[in-house]
């Protein structure tokens, strides 16, 4: 394959992901004339429409769906491999992009980056935060980070944070006005702030278990939230129970602003895990990433 071959495939690629000419351009840092005659030029040597273009948008022929599934991959390859020759320098370098959830990303993984941050300087750290499961092929992220049982089995996980449990709350205003549920049954009976699930829109089915029995408990209430940190806040406000993660609650609970019930019906589970491709290339930067975040049980 001759290089401007190559350079012709990778201008195709970047329309096909950007779904625009313009955007692509902008990519590639070249005029949108200069990318279209490109992309035209491969049409012809190729034979066939790999594009479908119409004043408002571009759209990919079957032919352009194609190939564009076997470039990704190829060009993702190569990307690594180049990445994986130019970090083979004295001092790690380069940025690595990772997506995670707010609360990993505050609680977790910001505290160890800024540490790798300040002793390489020429390491770069580009955190997208996202509570939905970001496909990190796709996406090209280098790594994300779910809870242990969310992680792909096609993906390498690392341990980054200890096991978690959930914790039941209310404030003791609202406990002056309802009893206490004794068992996960009991929440029937009252007003419970419901959370949102960025992954897949639904809501949270509270999960409970003891004496190796599980529940899930769909419960009912005047509220409901996307963020848990509101949750929290209209706990304290007095709204109703909450469930949320328990280090959440940790401080509020030791101060008597909040009561924390049904405790011996919140097992533990796995906790938080950076996930990467099996096939991926660590890079000397990415692994001094990885290693600062491998969690080590005191």
């Amino acid at each position: 394959m001759r290089r401007e071959e190559l350079g012709d495939l990778s201008a195709f690629l970047a329309v096909a992901e950007e779904r625009s000419f313009t955007r692509a351009a902008a990519r590639l840092g070249t005029s949108q004339s200069a990318l279209s005659q490109t992309v035209r030029k491969l049409e012809t040597r190729l034979g066939v429409r790999l594009l479908t273009r119409t004043t408002r948008s571009v759209s990919l022929t079957d032919p352009g769906e194609r190939l564009m599934r076997t470039l990704r991959p190829a060009f993702d390859e190569i990307d690594s491999e180049l990445s994986a020759i130019s970090d083979l320098r004295e001092k790690p370098a380069g940025t690595i992009r990772i997506t995670s959830g707010q609360h990993a990303a505050e609680h977790v993984l910001w505290p160890a980056i800024r540490r790798v941050m300040a002793a390489y300087p020429d390491i770069g750290v580009e955190l997208s935060i996202d509570g939905t499961l970001t496909d990190i092929v796709a996406d090209r992220f280098d790594a994300g980070v779910r809870l242990g049982e969310q992680v792909d089995k096609d993906m390498i996980a690392v341990r980054i944070g200890p096991d978690m449990r959930m914790a039941v709350v209310g404030s003791p205003a609202y406990f002056s006005q309802h009893p206490r549920p004794e068992t996960p049954h009991d929440l029937t009976g009252h007003d419970c702030i419901n959370l949102r699930m960025p992954t897949l829109g639904g809501l949270y089915a509270w999960e409970f278990g003891k004496d190796g029995r599980e529940l899930n408990v769909r419960v009912e209430g005047r509220t409901t939230f996307n963020n848990m940190a509101v949750v929290v806040q209209a706990a304290l406000d007095g709204v109703g129970l909450a469930c949320v993660l328990e280090e959440e609650v940790l401080a509020p609970v030791k101060a008597g602003k909040l009561v924390r019930v049904l405790e011996d019906w919140s097992p533990p589970f796995a906790g938080y895990h950076l996930y990467y491709p099996s096939r991926r290339q660590l890079s000397p930067a990415f692994a001094l990433i990885v290693d600062a975040l491998r969690y080590r049980p005191r």
